[in-house]
């Protein structure tokens, strides 16, 4: 597959992602939203995507929302009630999703945890849903959160068979 369009968050200039609403106390929903806008707005300017455009969004990380997963660890531990916009397992299906609808990107959502390199890993699912026909395109995002609670890194890049823009 050949690379249509890529962004990576921060670039020079970048602060804190924005928040986004529904999703709460961690960056890890803000990263991944941010990085893939930017990415989908050089491929197609602005939302929505093409009609038709059979767009997956793979989204690999190795740790997940670690922020939101150590606050649960911690509330549990003092005896508190966690809330329940903290069913962390679910923030990278949601937010994969959030940004396919945002979008209206029409292909599968994936979520990984790399076993290798997670950028090789990721590219061969997007190959994956190509190959079955699930896919003409993908965006893959590429998140880690840093551990010491600053937003992290993330890349973008959306997949395909077209022409680079």
């Amino acid at each position: 597959m050949r690379v249509l369009a890529e962004a990576r968050w921060p670039e020079p200039g970048d602060g804190g992602p924005d928040p986004v609403p529904g999703f709460v106390h961690s960056v890890f929903a803000p990263l991944v939203v941010a990085v893939a806008e930017r990415c989908l707005a050089r491929r197609y300017g602005r939302r929505p995507a093409p009609a038709g455009n059979r767009t997956a969004v793979v989204l690999v990380s190795a740790s997940g929302d670690r922020a939101s997963a150590e606050h649960v660890r911690a509330t549990v531990a003092a005896g508190g009630r966690v809330g329940p916009l903290f069913f962390f397992q679910s923030v990278p299906n949601s937010v994969a999703g959030h940004v396919a609808a945002r979008w209206g990107l029409d292909g599968p959502v994936v979520c990984l945890s790399p076993t290798g390199d997670p950028r090789a890993d990721g590219i061969a699912e997007a190959e994956l849903l190509r190959y079955d026909g699930d896919a003409d395109e993908a965006l893959l995002v590429l998140v880690e959160q840093a551990p010491d609670g600053t937003p992290g890194e993330a890349v973008a890049v959306l997949l395909g068979g077209g022409t680079p823009q």
